[in-house]
């Protein structure tokens, strides 16, 4: 379940908010040297500015490869090249981005309760099986099956509390 949370956050982390953040390049991939490599391992990647993300490539040859995948992704930043430098400017969200945004954060969201649900119900099942075998006794299976649920509705309130954290931090103009 920790597991589940810890990959929400990761996550939320690469949406666009109105602030820079070094965590929305994580998820794009360039192809270079026969591979596909994220760009913290061609790049020295840095945020000097509120609004600017710096993009300092060590090898200069993969700059345009870099800055082709940027304009590929989904991320919706032009990059401004200068030298081995790649510059982008995060812009003011619009309102109807911030709407989208929120409908992506709470589809990230039930995904990760869905997660945690399933986990749930194959730690129930587990007990079964072991209730079924008598490994356990029926009232093991009860203090158990009661123990899985209080984790489940922990881990869905912490969720909800990471939400509405990057709900608000998106609606911020």
């Amino acid at each position: 379940m920790d597991k589940s949370i810890q990959s929400l956050k990761k996550d939320i982390s690469t949406l666009r908010t109105g602030r820079a953040n070094t965590n929305m390049l994580d998820t794009i991939k360039v192809d270079v040297y026969g591979q596909l490599m994220p760009i913290d391992q061609l790049a020295t990647i840095s945020v000097p500015e509120a609004r600017l993300i710096s993009v300092q490539v060590w090898d200069k040859t993969n700059t345009p490869l870099i800055e082709s995948a940027i304009q590929k992704s989904e991320i919706g930043i032009n990059p401004q090249i200068d030298g081995q430098i790649i510059r982008l400017r995060i812009p003011d969200l619009t309102e109807e981005r911030r709407k989208d945004l929120i409908k992506i954060l709470k589809n990230m969201g039930e995904k990760s309760k869905v997660a945690i649900r399933n986990i749930r119900r194959e730690a129930n099942e587990e007990l079964k099986k072991k209730l079924k075998d008598k490994i356990i006794s029926e009232d093991d299976n009860k203090n158990f099956e009661k123990n899985t649920q209080k984790l489940t509705d922990t881990n869905i309130e912490k969720i909800e509390k990471i939400l509405a954290e990057k709900e608000k931090e998106i609606s911020q103009v």
